[in-house]
């Protein structure tokens, strides 16, 4: 049993694992004996009536009681103390709390199965008794001791060491007198080098502004307004409708007028006014978890349970959310557990060990990235992932996931070379263990938040990446199609003269488009890192790209797959993006520019009122080629179907204009011409058919009637029959 002499002295060298062995209140034979612990304090009074005694000049201080004078003391009793200066201050003593955290909640997240544990863990204001103040717990495993430091003890690592809750590597501390604002970090000693390090909460629902890395107490007060949106979300048939997903970073979509940022609750007014004119249905934003670096775009997260404080408070985010569903906007969020950075102040290496990622590089480390690697097999990790993953859902009711890097992830030997990774337990390449943890992120994710889509940023051709957990799939709602964007971009930058040799590259999707749940992207990730914007991207002159630039967005919206565009590419600024300036919005008063936007937003429009366009974007029945073949004259055309309707699409990827090109289609009778993107309002040539096309019983392309028309350089038409 540890002597008095020895807590004492563990407790001053900063090393005590459990200070209440010592602190608060002890019965001692026949009398009690009242310990506090006060490092900065001259004199110590308990209860206003009691004067303590400096048992060391460190700042412990004690009092012993008789029985009736222990018995009138208030269960969590008062202290007065002075200190040098000659200011006294007043607190209820933290030691005087039973521990807060249950034996089920340290069970469960011991299993990792606790998935409300950001209810626990972290900083929480609340009433204990009839006091008010804020609890905190953190796990460090490998701590010899924990203390909260802050604005509130002169982040003074003796003053409020923590409790130890056992092997559960949890600990504890009740603080009265606390109030939402205060800034506090943990101070962190390790047991085997005794190294002393302060970090961010893990768990922390609010950080400072960077360049400063404090946490900050948090109590939300923002009132809900979007149950009709939940409500309806449920039942959502996303399969089957409309889902065109407008990706936004939010430090450069538009700033104010001195280029600073602008609130989430601006933002919210601004976009969704904006995003509602275009005609998309959803907002995703890359990354708004909090983190240091802006040219990271929010990738490399220190934050994951803080909304990043450059556009406002928590409850200002909150407010972004619910304008933009009482407004009929969704909105997803970009999720980052693939990796994360090395920042002294944040996970790496919390404990001293490494705790949150693998110890071994080969397995714990992304040499591209400069980034530490999850523990998949952990279970208090993976309950830390799974966890945030729901809370980011229940708390912020965001409409789902977009999970970064999930390639990264599933391969051992991602981006290594041989000899710098570890085989599985099979001697494969595959990551058993991130495999289960994502299979078990999705089931969970979907079972608790009927209508929420995870959406995987998934590189390869791993299978049934968008197949149910419960059919040995991993359980994505959807997945990005990669292979579609890759080939599809290598097309259109290639000049004109040359794309009858790869017309193959816009035909394969259909050899595989209905293997998975695909999202068809053209994201920031194409339009950084010197690849030029998608305007820049195109060949030939000023007038050639644009016309591309709208062929291009036009295939996207008309071929099979939901949609998602980066945000500036429905203008088509002619410099890449940068996060360290707004778009150039000034863009849109020139017509080239603007007429690139309209018809973006015309098309959007079209795409969510006509169900062929999105009611079988999954299922090989909302589509039929009608000439896949033409590769001499660069020029495709298929039909998009639902069940009561069918749009007719026919491409030309040259800039040759075509006349009386033969057409089969469906049946005889007047189309009329939706869409044309050579439309003199889009900035075009204003070729096309003078708005209808007449077709005759002339079977032609194996279908029953057929049409002449005149196809627009590099362009698309859209018909429609009208009965």
């Amino acid at each position: 049993m540890n002597s008095i002499s020895a807590l004492i002295g563990r407790l001053e060298q900063g090393r005590l694992h459990d200070p209440f062995q010592l602190l608060g209140r002890h019965k001692d034979g026949s009398s009690w004996v009242v310990r506090s612990w006060l490092p900065t304090a001259t004199q110590v009074t308990l209860a206003g009536q009691y004067s303590m005694q400096a048992l060391t000049e460190s700042g412990l201080f004690e009092v012993r009681l008789s029985e009736s004078e222990y018995q009138s003391l208030a269960l969590h009793y008062q202290l007065e103390w002075c200190e040098a200066d000659d200011r006294t201050h007043t607190l209820v003593c933290p030691y005087s709390f039973t521990p807060q955290l249950g034996e089920l909640d340290l069970h469960l997240f011991a299993e990792g199965r606790h998935w409300q544990i950001y209810e626990h863990m972290g900083a929480h204001p609340k009433s204990v008794d009839g006091i008010q103040g804020v609890q905190f717990a953190v796990w460090a495993p490998s701590a010899e001791r924990v203390s909260v430091v802050g604005d509130f003890n002169a982040w003074h690592g003796l003053r409020h060491p923590m409790r130890s809750r056992g092997d559960s590597g949890v600990w504890e501390l009740f603080v009265p007198g606390l109030m939402p604002g205060d800034h506090y970090k943990f101070e962190i000693r390790n047991a085997t080098s005794g190294a002393v390090v302060t970090k961010a909460d893990p768990y922390a629902r609010a950080m400072q502004m960077r360049p400063d890395t404090a946490c900050y107490i948090d109590q939300p007060s923002h009132q809900w307004k979007d149950q009709a949106w939940l409500e309806k979300r449920a039942g959502f048939d996303w399969a089957h409708q409309p889902i065109n997903v407008y990706e936004v970073h939010l430090g450069s979509w538009q700033r104010d007028d001195a280029g600073g940022f602008l609130n989430y609750r601006d933002l919210a007014y601004r976009l969704v006014d904006y995003v509602n004119w275009m005609g998309y249905t959803h907002i995703e934003l890359l990354p708004i978890t909090e983190h240091p670096y802006d040219a990271s775009w929010g990738y490399q997260t220190t934050g994951y349970y803080a909304p990043t404080s450059r556009f406002g408070s928590p409850d200002d985010f909150r407010f972004f959310v619910d304008h933009c569903h009482q407004n009929g906007i969704g909105v997803f969020l970009d999720w980052v557990p693939a990796h994360f950075p090395k920042d002294s102040f944040a996970l790496a290496r919390f404990d001293g060990t490494a705790l949150y990622e693998h110890e071994d590089p080969r397995l714990g480390e992304h040499a591209d990235w400069g980034t530490y690697i999850f523990n998949f097999g952990r279970n208090e990790v993976r309950n830390f992932l799974i966890a945030n993953a729901l809370f980011w859902l229940k708390e912020f009711h965001l409409d789902g996931l977009r999970v970064d890097a999930v390639a990264s992830m599933l391969y051992l030997d991602y981006s290594r070379e041989p000899g710098e990774w570890l085989p599985n337990i099979h001697g494969g390449r595959e990551n058993l263990d991130a495999m289960a943890f994502i299979q078990q992120l999705n089931a969970e994710v979907h079972a608790r938040n009927p209508g929420a889509l995870m959406m995987a940023e998934e590189s390869t051709s791993w299978p049934m990446v968008s197949r149910p957990t419960w059919m040995g799939g991993l359980g994505f709602s959807m997945k990005w199609n990669m292979g579609w964007m890759n080939d599809t971009l290598d097309y259109f930058q290639r000049d004109p003269i040359y794309r009858p040799y790869h017309h193959n590259q816009l035909t394969f999707s259909q050899v595989y488009a209905y293997t998975e749940n695909f999202v068809l992207p053209l994201s920031h990730d194409e339009v950084v890192h010197l690849k030029g914007s998608m305007a820049a991207k195109m060949p030939g002159d000023d007038w050639q790209k644009m016309a591309n630039l709208r062929l291009l967005l036009g295939y996207q919206i008309l071929h099979p797959g939901k949609k998602l565009l980066f945000m500036g590419s429905e203008f088509g600024p002619w410099t890449e993006w940068s996060e360290a300036e707004a778009l150039p919005w000034h863009l849109c008063d020139f017509p080239n520019h603007r007429g690139v936007q309209l018809m973006v937003r015309d098309l959007n429009h079209l795409y969510r009122n006509h169900a062929a366009l999105h009611q079988y974007d999954f299922e090989a029945q909302g589509f039929e080629w009608i000439d896949c073949d033409n590769n001499e004259h660069s020029i495709l055309s298929f039909e998009r179907r639902s069940d009561q309707q069918c749009l007719v699409c026919v491409f030309n990827f040259s800039p040759v204009p075509r006349e009386a090109y033969r057409i089969g289609l469906p049946q005889a009778g007047s189309y009329q011409e939706i869409a044309n993107s050579d439309s003199a309002t889009y900035g075009g040539s204003n070729m096309g058919n003078q708005g209808w096309v007449e077709a005759s019983s002339n079977p032609w392309m194996n279908r029953p009637a057929s049409a002449e028309l005149v196809l627009p350089p590099l362009g698309f038409i859209v018909l429609k029959h009208q009965p």
